[in-house]
């Protein structure tokens, strides 16, 4: 099994910037992507950013030049930097780790979700 745990939410201005992670630990054979969700307040929740193993980046038109996905594949950890904030990024950000484990079969975890809040 593996376990998420989000860090790095917070208050911040509009304009602002902050860095989420997520620290994976658990059992598996590998990892194909690792992303970013976010879900806000009567909204549904929506993919903001992945990247698989080899370094492929997929982002949400939305978050386009002002977020960056990256990951630490030794300590299995994913980043998101996210520059320029707007009140419309806040939201519940929920990390997401997908693979196969030791028995090749595909695995889908979620993490608990970070607040970040984006106001004036």
């Amino acid at each position: 099994q593996v376990q998420l745990v989000e860090s790095g939410g917070a208050l911040v201005q509009p304009g602002g910037s902050l860095r989420l992670s997520c620290a994976a630990s658990g059992r598996f054979f590998s990892i194909n992507t690792m992303g970013w969700y976010r879900q806000a307040p009567g909204k549904q929740r929506e993919l903001v950013a992945t990247i698989t193993s080899d370094g492929n980046t997929n982002y949400a038109d939305s978050v386009k030049g002002r977020f960056t996905i990256s990951r630490d594949n030794a300590k299995i950890v994913v980043y998101l930097q996210m520059n320029s904030l707007k009140p419309e990024d806040t939201a519940v950000y929920y990390c997401n780790i997908r693979g196969s484990d030791y028995r090749r079969r595909p695995f889908d975890s979620w993490g608990q979700g970070t607040q970040v809040t984006v106001s004036s």
